[in-house]
């Protein structure tokens, strides 16, 4: 016959920390040591723009996105500075600027272009169909999935 169980204390086990989707906000946080809590610096960039270097512009913004903090305002002015920057390159140079960027700023790129898409707008809702039309043709489908299944939100 089964032991008496009138002892509750099992119940007191968290079974969801053993669950392999189990989310820590805190080791996430660390775990990406290379992301910066202040974003880009916003003269550099606009000095860049000015001098006609929007390539050199669009990979500093995307090596130094800020996708490890918890601070929307840093994310916010990264994502205006991203937008600027690729709303001044026109339509002709899209896939010459895409060709010189590497995977994981191809990503990255398509991480601000669907962040766009969140809040269409009359003027940009075209350029960022240009613009994910030319990431696709470099990045392919599996850029659209990391993008997509990726925690770290931009």
């Amino acid at each position: 016959m089964a032991k008496n169980t009138i002892s509750s204390a099992f119940r007191k086990i968290d079974v969801d920390m053993y669950n392999e989707d189990y989310y820590k906000e805190d080791i996430y946080e660390a775990s990406e040591p290379h992301s910066p809590p202040t974003g880009p610096d916003e003269q550099e960039i606009v000095n860049l723009v000015n001098q006609g270097k929007h390539v050199d512009a669009l990979k500093i913004l995307l090596r130094s996105a800020p996708i490890a903090t918890k601070n929307q305002s840093i994310k916010d002015a990264a994502f205006n500075l991203v937008l600027k920057v690729i709303l001044s390159i026109k339509t002709s140079d899209i896939e010459k600027t895409v060709s010189q960027l590497d995977r994981d700023q191809i990503d990255m790129l398509m991480k601000y272009v669907y962040k766009g898409f969140e809040n269409p707008s009359e003027g940009r809702s075209a350029h960022l169909l240009a613009w994910h039309e030319k990431v696709y043709a470099a990045g392919g489908i599996g850029s659209i999935v990391r993008v997509l299944t990726d925690r770290k939100r931009v």
